[in-house]
């Protein structure tokens, strides 16, 4: 007897999906071990052309009837939002059906309750496409690196903004520039706002740190957010000066005595040797540090209906099997506990270029001030001469709020005209 699936949305990843549970039937069925059968589609609104082929008969706008209905065995969430899919998915989990979902938003803002609700009724969440697209990545960090302890991860994990800082770099364009060319091929919305302010990266940011800390504690709230939209030509130079990419970064990572994570989204100058650095176009790329694994890569297409189908189609074989073996297993109850500290606590480095009078004494007053700060400096060089002149300095490691504070101290000197760039540096972890 075929195993019944219910859809949620029939958009662009819903179509897609639609399409290849019917062009892939026979492969499916004999990896699962049972055919699979889309029982029921719903949408919004009925009468609307959706190009899948599908019999019309399917669709149906009362959600929340087929996902409690008693035949279908499986569901499959790609409306996305906070609601009505947290309580379809719900409805869904305690009617006893195992649950598929794409749902980033609602994962990073109240996973632990989708989880607990799975584990209360014996089903399974699995939730693959909400981070990175096709990537393999959710299931070998809460699997394959179980036994392991994942000591920091980096991700480029969202493809509007790496296609846009790819641009900037390599071909000099500025911002406004790459991001209408973005929009023209189809990487950015309308509205570009969840990918350019970080939202979209910060909600991934928050599910790879749950996965990768076993911690329940953090929801897109607890990460700390910056965007792209105030990245200059400028910072781009100051980058390539130093052999360095800007890249927007989700980092998710272990305070050193263990106590605690940091959880950040901001962009980065990442030094060109690092295997980040090579990630361009649209595409996602997630570099994780285990004390035992070592250093491991994840990299592919991250976006768009065929990738985040194929993600999508391998939960649900994966969901299916259980089903059909009675068992499930998802994500267990262990949580550490481990609290999310504030980004001033988080130990990182800065590049900051000052522009300022061109006179002696002005690199030793700078100095100071870092020195009055307890943090120490790196590399310094200058640049220019007169009105042109420019100061360059590299923090070393320091906490976050200590080097806020050493750049407003340096703003308020009178030789400091401004301080034209100024960006965090990420590396490996040996280097940071």
């Amino acid at each position: 007897m075929a195993m019944k699936v219910a859809l949620l949305g029939c958009g662009v990843v819903g179509a897609e999906v639609v399409q290849l549970v019917d062009q892939q039937a026979s492969e499916l069925a004999a990896r699962v071990g049972t055919p699979l059968e889309v029982g029921g589609i719903a949408v919004r609104r009925l009468g609307r052309e959706r190009g899948t082929g599908v019999d019309p008969g399917l669709f149906t706008t009362d959600a929340t009837e087929l996902v409690t209905r008693p035949d279908i065995d499986l569901v499959v969430e790609v409306i996305g939002g906070i609601e009505p899919a947290r309580s379809l998915i719900l409805e869904a989990v305690k009617a006893g059906k195992s649950v598929v979902t794409a749902n980033k938003a609602l994962l990073a803002e109240d996973g632990a309750t989708m989880l607990a609700a799975a584990r209360e009724n014996n089903v399974d969440i699995y939730y693959e496409a909400a981070v990175a697209g096709a990537i393999p990545l959710l299931r070998p960090l809460r699997e394959s690196l179980a036994g392991d302890r994942v000591q920091r991860v980096l991700g480029i994990v969202n493809g509007t903004t790496n296609f846009i800082l790819d641009r900037m770099d390599s071909q000099g364009a500025g911002f406004a520039e790459s991001l209408e060319e973005a929009q023209t091929l189809g990487y950015a919305e309308a509205d570009p706002t969840a990918d350019v302010e970080g939202f979209d990266a910060a909600a991934k940011a928050a599910i790879l740190a749950r996965l990768a800390f076993h911690t329940q504690n953090v929801t897109a709230a607890d990460v700390h957010r910056e965007g792209i939209t105030e990245v200059s030509a400028g910072d781009i130079a100051s980058a390539k000066a130093m052999d360095c990419v800007v890249k927007l970064l989700a980092i998710c990572q272990r305070a050193e005595d263990g106590a605690s994570v940091g959880v950040r989204v901001h962009p980065v100058m990442l030094p060109r040797r690092h295997p980040l650095a090579a990630v361009t176009e649209a595409y996602n790329a997630v570099f994780v540090e285990a004390e035992s694994a070592g250093r491991l890569m994840f990299y592919g297409p991250g976006a768009g209906g065929g990738p985040t189908a194929s993600a999508v189609l391998g939960d649900l074989v994966a969901v299916a099997r259980n089903r059909l073996a009675g068992t499930s297993a998802g994500e267990g109850a262990h949580d550490t506990g481990l609290p999310v500290h504030s980004m001033g606590h988080t130990v990182t480095r800065y590049h900051i270029s000052l522009d300022v009078a061109d006179r002696p004494g002005v690199l030793a007053r700078c100095a100071e001030v870092f020195a009055e700060m307890g943090v120490s400096i790196k590399n310094v060089r200058q640049e220019g001469s007169g009105e042109d002149a420019q100061l360059v300095l590299v923090s070393h490691p320091a906490p976050d709020s200590a080097l806020a504070e050493t750049v407003e101290r340096l703003r308020e000197l009178d030789m400091v005209r401004s301080v034209a760039s100024l960006m965090r540096v990420e590396a490996f972890s040996e280097d940071v």
